[in-house]
């Protein structure tokens, strides 16, 4: 296949194609107007690669079908089905849900995607694959999406993936870009030299075509009576002007197949020819149009010549024959979702019946996880509804599945829609729910809290409960204290009791020992039933027996309460619980969340190379999944990490400029960085500014006074530790749990210089699993026995503080412990190099794999529980083989990866 003037775009799809053979999977995107050869290149790539003995799959998305859910990967997949047993089961049943072969469907939207990944890379274990997605504009969102994070996640697969698209309509963050440039001078003559033009008419269409291919061939036609006048108009526009203008001299019935044609969208033979008998046109019909090269017709399929004579054939029509044409299509459709979506075309007044239908339609999309499409089609029902309240109720669940398919902003849109056809309490309620999930996923926390609040219903207990406890977390999170006490005062008048919604009450107002008891015992009436723990139920404190049911969001709360609590141990068991659930069911959209919870217990455990594992995955799946805004808040997890290793660039970077609560999180790691490197006027200015504000009643600004603390009597100025110390304690004394009774025992000896108050904080520290805090406090303590002049006694927590300094690469506190030593007359050896731990020669992904290969699971067991495939996983061993000086699974059960 010959084109003109695309040598640097067809060798940069050679290059894709060859890294693919070479075991490097990739994805490129050709993006450009239309007509400028993307799918001339596609043809090229689908030849070029036919001869080199690449398998291609091919798929193009079709405008008729953008709402369609999974339209285009059906088209895609069809062909491969029989290979769907070899997926995992939730994977493989997502799939054949797409397929309409069975298949439970999924509940995550992501999971398609991800069993594409995996079924691509099954079919390259037998050579290398192109995928060729022609249209992409107009492929159907959950198939763009699943294609996208296939295309992302894919790394050593030997899989391709090749997509055109128009300038608009296809968004592919992360994907390298190629953008086909007009033809030169040269180039279009060339195009031309056997078209029969004169010389000046040969100057004339390369004028008029500006580099357009399309617009080449089509100005260049014999039969082309339209003069394109050059000038501001868009290429695309003129092009489709002359496509109308040779469509208008067509006889009327060769009109109207080309009409039927272009609203039937997918070239179905069959289903056309029944519609044309009911016109009374039919294939014969169509001589004049194929003549002209504007149609071409195969022995199952009509199709156009270019997307661009389909949309000049549609819009030319007038109305009546447009709504004419789909009702035949209508009658003879046997695909319901084809009849639905004809019959909507050819209805122009409300129409009850279709919008039942449209929502029933929505349910089987929902089914299948595909939210986008499931929300375009309760919009669509909306438009047909006839009952303002009816239309409401649609809209709002559009809202909420346009919510679900990561659309914030028309998701709001939705809301505000169906909020102006309301004005009953009932049903305000409802869309309140739906508005505040809105508000809180677009970064208005506060006013998510404060509506959630004020639409709670009172006499309905049952539903208000989980309302005002969503508006008490989120006003958590936000500093809106007046929205938890309200809360909680409603509640109360409702004669109602939740621990969660009392607790945090009470905690803003800094009353710990009535909160964090409520707190713990929300959190133990849920943990044994999601982690097969024993409970540790305290005494009920709410005055009467307290259940709620145990659902998702309940299980969520639980933890949010247990982060609250700073409980290690609940946080760390209902954490890691909840990704087991979400890996053995393929959730991958909510993973990174529940990562960014885990990989918090990890950071205050001291496994600092498990929290960057866990937050390299969550970023890796927020971005391939979309999930951007999310990166921010899990970078800023590690900010602990660098300030903990004296890392001022990195903490800086990874602390961020977070709102609301994930700027606390950034904020405190600040302020210790600030502790380790002597910057004791900074950090309390820091602190004291932060209690003064709305977040002040967040835990970590409560446990952040241990630096304040210690910032205060390095300066000399204990006064100004007084007011956080008494905030710790009480917190220490009302939650119970062994690091904070340690650190705040720390505390109190700093100001108190009374050793028993160090000794009280060592037994602490031997009940928790805080190893920075405890090499701390062995620091301070080993500081004051020296300036007691009892060095010989000094050396044993100066020591032990040194090792795990040194562990945990703290430099600025390992200098510390090292100068502390050597005061005490004890020669100091230069710590050995932390890369001789075989952990610091891993990447985070490598040490997940190689973790799980040494507990004796199989490469394809781990690619299943990292969402990758197993090729990688072998990629991820190989790699760590010889980073580890290591030959087999055999040999790397001997090494401590612990």
């Amino acid at each position: 296949m010959l084109l003109y003037g695309r040598a640097g775009e067809q060798a940069a799809i050679e290059d894709l194609v060859a890294a693919a053979r070479g075991g490097r999977s990739g994805g490129l995107v050709l993006r450009g107007e239309p007509g400028i050869g993307k799918s001339a290149l596609l043809d090229w790539a689908a030849e070029y690669c036919t001869g080199i003995g690449v398998r291609v799959l091919r798929v193009t998305g079709v405008e008729t079908e953008a709402d369609l859910a999974f339209a285009g990967l059906v088209q895609l997949l069809w062909p491969v089905q029989e290979h769907l047993d070899a997926l995992p089961g939730a994977q493989a049943d997502a799939l054949r849900a797409v397929l309409g072969s069975g298949g439970a469907g999924a509940r995550d939207r992501f999971l398609s995607g991800l069993a594409v990944m995996s079924l691509l890379a099954h079919l390259a274990d037998d050579g290398p694959l192109l995928c060729l997605v022609d249209d992409a504009h107009w492929l159907d969102h959950a198939t763009a999406e699943a294609l996208l994070f296939a295309a992302r996640r894919l790394t050593e697969e030997k899989v391709a993936l090749l997509f055109a698209a128009r300038e608009e309509g296809f968004t592919a963050a992360g994907l390298p870009e190629i953008r086909p440039s007009r033809l030169s001078q040269e180039d279009a003559e060339r195009v031309l030299a056997h078209r029969g033009l004169t010389p000046a008419a040969r100057e004339q269409v390369i004028a008029e075509s500006e580099g357009n291919p399309l617009a080449l061939i089509e100005f260049s036609s014999e039969r082309r009576r339209y003069h394109a006048a050059a000038g501001p108009i868009p290429i695309a526009d003129r092009v489709l002007a002359s496509f109308r203008s040779r469509i208008a001299l067509l006889p009327d019935k060769t009109r109207l197949m080309m009409l039927m044609i272009a609203a039937e969208g997918r070239g179905d033979l069959p289903m056309l020819l029944s519609a044309a008998d009911a016109l009374g046109v039919g294939p014969e019909d169509l001589e004049e149009a194929e003549k002209a090269g504007l149609v071409e017709v195969s022995a199952a399929v009509i199709a156009f010549r270019h997307p661009l004579i389909r949309t000049a054939a549609y819009q030319g029509a007038p109305l009546a024959r447009r709504i004419a044409v789909h009702r035949a299509l209508a009658d003879a459709a046997t695909d319901d979702d084809c009849r639905l979506r004809h019959r909507a075309a050819a209805t122009t007044s409300p129409d009850e019946d279709l919008a039942v239908a449209l929502t029933r339609a929505a349910e089987r999309a929902r089914g299948r996880a595909a939210f986008a499409a499931a929300a375009g089609l309760w919009e669509q029902a909306a438009t047909y509804t006839p009952r303002p309240r009816d239309r409401a109720a649609r809209l709002g669940q559009a809202a909420a599945l346009a919510l679900s398919s990561g659309h914030a902003d028309h998701a709001a849109g939705l809301v505000g829609q169906a909020e102006d056809l309301l004005d009953d309490p009932a049903s305000l309620t409802t869309l309140a729910e739906i508005r505040a999930a809105v508000e809180f996923e677009r970064g208005q926390g506060r006013s998510a809290a404060r509506l959630l609040m004020e639409r709670c219903p009172p006499a309905d207990p049952v539903r208000a409960v989980p309302m005002l406890r969503t508006a008490a977390g989120y006003a958590w999170l936000c500093g809106e204290a007046e929205v938890i006490r309200g809360a909680a005062a409603r509640l109360t008048a409702m004669g109602a009791q939740d621990p969660m919604i009392q607790g945090l009450a009470h905690l803003v107002d800094d009353d710990y020992a009535r909160g964090l008891p409520l707190l713990a015992q929300f959190v133990a009436h849920t943990l044994p039933d999601v982690t097969g723990q024993a409970s540790r139920t305290p005494p009920d404190v709410t005055g009467q027996a307290w259940r709620t049911p145990l659902d998702g969001a309940t299980t969520r709360w639980a933890a949010f309460c247990a982060m609250v609590m700073a409980d290690d141990d609940a946080a760390f068991a209902l954490a890691g619980a909840e990704v087991a659930r979400l890996r053995r069911q393929g959730l991958v959209g909510a993973l990174p969340q529940v990562l960014q919870d885990l990989a918090g217990v990890h950071v205050q455990a001291g496994r600092h190379r498990d929290a960057e594992a866990c937050i390299a995955e969550a970023v890796e799946l927020a971005r391939h999944t979309g999930m951007h805004q999310r990166v921010p808040r899990l970078h800023s997890v590690l900010a602990r990490v660098a300030a903990i290793e004296g890392d001022e660039q990195r903490c800086v970077r990874l602390a961020g400029d977070q709102p609301d609560s994930g700027g606390m999180v950034g904020l405190a790691a600040l302020c210790l960085l600030d502790v380790g490197l002597g910057r004791y006027e900074r950090l309390l200015e820091r602190l004291e500014a932060a209690a003064r504000g709305p977040l002040r009643h967040l835990t970590m600004l409560v446990t952040a006074g241990a630096e304040q603390v210690e910032a205060a009597v390095r300066l000399g100025e204990p006064e100004r530790a007084e007011e956080p110390l008494r905030r710790l304690e009480a917190w220490a004394r009302a939650g119970r749990q062994p690091w904070a009774e340690a650190v705040s025992a720390r505390c109190r000896a700093l100001l108190s210089d009374d050793e028993d108050d160090y000794l009280r904080a060592l037994a602490a520290h031997r009940r928790a699993d805080r190893p920075f805090e405890q090499a701390r406090t062995e620091l301070v303590y080993g500081e004051w026995l020296r300036r007691a002049r009892r060095g010989t006694d000094a050396r044993t927590p100066l020591r032990a503080a040194l090792k795990t300094f040194e562990r945990l690469r703290a430099a600025p506190w390992r200098a510390r412990a090292e100068a502390e030593l050597k005061a005490t007359g004890e020669s100091v050896l230069a710590a050995q190099p932390t890369a001789a731990d075989p952990l610091e020669r891993l990447t985070p992904q490598e040490l997940q794999v190689v973790r799980l290969a040494r507990d004796g699971s199989t490469s394809r067991e781990i690619a299943a529980h990292l969402f990758l495939s197993p090729r990688t996983i072998e990629h991820h061993l190989y790699r760590a083989y010889r980073k580890l000086g290591i030959r087999s699974r055999r040999e790397l059960a001997r090494l401590d990866l612990t």
